[in-house]
């Protein structure tokens, strides 16, 4: 299913510090806008209510889960919540392999070529690149070198419109993208519309590289 999803939007969002109450209806602006993947980090304001009522509301072919985390016991209420993916700041292998165990697809964060391999070894179905301002397009490029093309590389941390092609085209799959596109207060039109800037640049890339 990630795979999937990926393919038909490489974009992911994460809505750190979203409430329950709000969650639904902002969940399906990004849907509207083609995402397809929407992550609650569990540092939100009751995070597994908001990862329970995504999955309620959004259709099947969108993928709902969690990030910032860091532990199997929130692996394991991620899973009781509906959730269907598990993001890390980190890779720890315990981690992932509760994940894979729990039947959920696992992105791992990895900011070396050393713990992307270890991360591949435990079992992670993509690599987080984190943090993406700090590793830059150039080490992307580098890492695409060398990492199998059918894993999926995903930067996240200070991706807009505007950058997001320099990191296509040095091999990135997609992007996790916080700040830019969600913050806190900010209401379901206003993720909308950055929703949309989001996916149009991300097409036109996508729409570039196919002639």
């Amino acid at each position: 299913m990630l795979k999937n999803a990926l393919k038909q939007c490489g974009l992911i969002a994460i809505l750190r510090g979203v409430k329950p109450l709000e969650v639904a209806a902002i969940g399906l602006k990004l849907y509207e806008a083609g995402f397809r993947i929407i992550e609650v980090p569990l540092n939100s304001p009751e995070p597994y209510d908001s990862i329970r009522t995504l999955r309620t509301t959004l259709p099947a072919d969108c993928l709902v889960g969690a990030g910032t985390v860091l532990t199997t016991d929130q692996v394991a209420a991620v899973k009781r919540a509906g959730g269907e993916i598990i993001v890390m700041p980190h890779s720890d292998p315990l981690v992932i392999a509760a994940a894979k165990q729990a039947g959920m697809a696992c992105a791992p964060g990895v900011a070396t070529v050393t713990e992307a391999f270890a991360a591949l070894a435990a079992g992670a179905d993509v690599l987080k690149m984190f943090p993406a301002e700090q590793l830059g397009a150039h080490v992307v490029k580098a890492w695409r070198a060398v990492i199998p093309h059918e894993i999926a590389l995903l930067p996240v941390g200070g991706i807009t419109p505007e950058n997001l092609a320099a990191f296509i085209d040095a091999g990135a799959s997609g992007f996790g993208l916080g700040s830019a596109l969600y913050k806190p207060d900010l209401s379901a039109e206003q993720v909308g519309q950055h929703a949309n800037k989001f996916v149009a640049a991300w097409c036109a890339v996508q729409e570039q590289r196919s002639k």
